[in-house]
């Protein structure tokens, strides 16, 4: 009998103390996903202004109404934005689609061969390759006009293709670097054994398993080169400028009509978040890839 009183007491302890640090976490838990919460409400706010704004026709906009909802909901603004920055949006697109993916293959036949083909100097050229991630626009940018127009890519999209192609190389070659670390090297070894060359186990081997590694890469160029605003306005002409330089133009010069500027930041920030939801699954999956071993 004193064994079971002495035993009940203890059980009783241990009760309590599991007890008091399962509410514990309950409330370290409840704490973290308010904190989460007043940021997202506090991220969203930029997202909300900018979406009432564009609904609001120009006698409702004012900073003493600008949190209030539209008494009156109107498409006006966004088909006045569509019109001006249409011509612009098919520039971008004609700009981001093949600069994305010529920077996202030639980054992974770079992080293909500085990680699976070893050979001297290997250690020397990735660094410098990654110190161009580093280098500020603004401090190549006269050069960089100069070389344009003596090779006659200066006013168009060609030339602004080439200067983010360029500029994407570092961060493509280091995120596929990283993703191609992880292949066993024993598959890249089977396929010379079975006669395969330098671009068929590419092809065959690499290529078929880098969809995460493709996806990360495509969105973050895809977001740098359609956010990108001082190449754009510096290189291109009139009538090549991306969206970015014509959404600044929408302002105008003397009276701003806040409801079509908003309209036209919403629709300019439209194909990133599509991409975003759309891949977005992917990416953070591709984007740690890697993250261990390289």
């Amino acid at each position: 009998m004193t064994t079971q009183a002495t035993t009940r007491p203890a059980s009783s302890a241990q009760t309590a103390t599991r007890h008091d640090r399962d509410m514990g976490r309950v409330i370290r838990r409840a704490l973290i996903y308010l904190a989460l919460i007043v940021l997202a409400i506090l991220f969203l706010l930029p997202v909300y202004m900018v979406l009432v704004t564009s609904f609001k026709s120009i006698d409702q906009v004012s900073l003493s109404r600008m949190w209030e909802f539209p008494t009156e909901f109107t498409l006006e603004s966004f088909r006045r934005a569509l019109e001006r920055l249409l011509p612009n949006v098919r520039n971008s697109f004609m700009l981001v689609i093949p600069a994305t993916l010529i920077s996202a293959f030639l980054g992974s036949m770079n992080g293909y061969v500085l990680s699976k083909w070893k050979f001297r100097g290997a250690n020397v050229i990735f660094p410098l390759m990654l110190f161009g991630m580093f280098i500020p626009y603004q401090s190549i940018l006269i050069p960089l006009v100069q070389f344009l127009r003596s090779v006659g890519l200066y006013g168009g999209l060609g030339g602004l293709i080439l200067v983010h192609v360029v500029y994407g190389i570092p961060i493509t070659t280091l995120i596929f670097r990283n993703y191609y670390t992880e292949v066993p090297t024993e598959m890249i070894e089977a396929g010379k054994i079975d006669g395969a060359g330098f671009f068929q186990l590419y092809w065959h081997v690499l290529l078929p398993i880098s969809l995460p590694g493709f996806v990360v890469v495509i969105i973050w160029q895809f977001t740098q080169i359609w956010n990108e605003f001082l190449f754009g306005v510096t290189i291109t002409g009139p009538e090549s400028q991306p969206i970015t330089v014509a959404l600044q133009n929408l302002a105008g010069s003397q009276i701003v009509e806040w409801n079509v500027q908003m309209a036209g930041a919403f629709l300019a920030a439209l194909p990133t978040l599509v991409v975003y939801i759309v891949l977005g699954r992917y990416f953070i999956r591709g984007l740690l890839a890697g993250s261990i071993k390289g």
